[in-house]
């Protein structure tokens, strides 16, 4: 991997609750302990809870560096995992839609971090709002969290037509969280690959490929460390689901 930029990974869901965030810390520990020097950045500028995840009570956040507050680098924080991160923060209602403004300083953030580090992570907000959609196109690549349950499947399939016919995305990675039986991640991918394949890809000359990362099984460690808002890598790392994190983060990182 190149230390010139780093490789930005957007990581979101269609819907809220499906333990987006609560991935994207646990993968940040995960691609940490392999050597990486890893940034996870809160884009969920008005809506901000990474900071909630992680126990962390920043004095600084990104909205002071918008402001002009603050210097960039008095806002990247290390975090428990050995990653370091860049909150947001929340109830911030002039985050709630894309100006002009807000798009050029996250861009402008981004580029100035790039270099720093080997990997970022865009935790953003969930849905298809435009603040979402264009932190997700400042990223190489896509990766959807979903859960088993029918909207949450719905809204999955909401957000990858929407990337994949707006921003052209023709690969998209997913993660089926919570799931309650081995296996059953590859039969959500296969299924929502089928709708894709029917609905979006039909017409194209290059079809959209749902690419399934793995699965993190159902695990009251997860419960318990959220609750604790620790990271699970750290409270219980032989516990099922960080094994299954363990995985994903390998092969994020390949």
């Amino acid at each position: 991997m190149s230390n010139a930029k780093a490789r930005i990974t957007a990581v979101t869901s269609g819907k809220g609750g499906v333990g987006k965030t609560f991935m994207a810390a646990n993968l940040a520990a995960a691609l940490a302990r392999r050597g990486e020097r890893v940034l996870v950045l809160d884009a969920d500028l008005g809506l901000a809870n990474l900071d909630v995840v992680l126990n962390l009570y920043p004095k600084i956040t990104l909205h002071d560096v918008f402001t002009g507050k603050a210097e960039l680098n008095d806002a990247i924080l290390p975090a428990p995992g050995g990653f370091s991160v860049l909150l947001a923060g929340s109830g911030l209602v002039e985050y709630s839609r894309l100006t002009t403004e807000v798009r050029e300083q996250l861009l402008a953030v981004i580029q100035k971090v790039a270099p720093r580090f080997d990997h970022i992570l865009l935790d953003t907000g969930a849905g298809i709002s435009d603040v979402v959609l264009y932190a997700v196109s400042l990223a190489d690549e896509v990766l959807v969290v979903a859960t088993p349950e029918p909207t949450s499947l719905t809204d999955a399939y909401a957000t990858i037509k929407v990337l994949a016919t707006q921003q052209q995305r023709r690969v998209i990675r997913l993660v089926v969280n919570q799931a309650s039986r081995a296996g059953e991640g590859r039969v959500i991918r296969g299924q929502l690959q089928q709708v894709v394949d029917r609905f979006v890809s039909n017409g194209t000359d290059t079809p959209l490929r749902l690419e399934l990362l793995g699965e993190v099984p159902h695990d009251p460690a997860v419960r318990e460390a959220v609750q604790r808002r620790q990271l699970l890598l750290d409270t219980m790392p032989g516990c099922a689901a960080a094994t299954a994190l363990g995985g994903i983060a390998e092969k994020l990182a390949a």
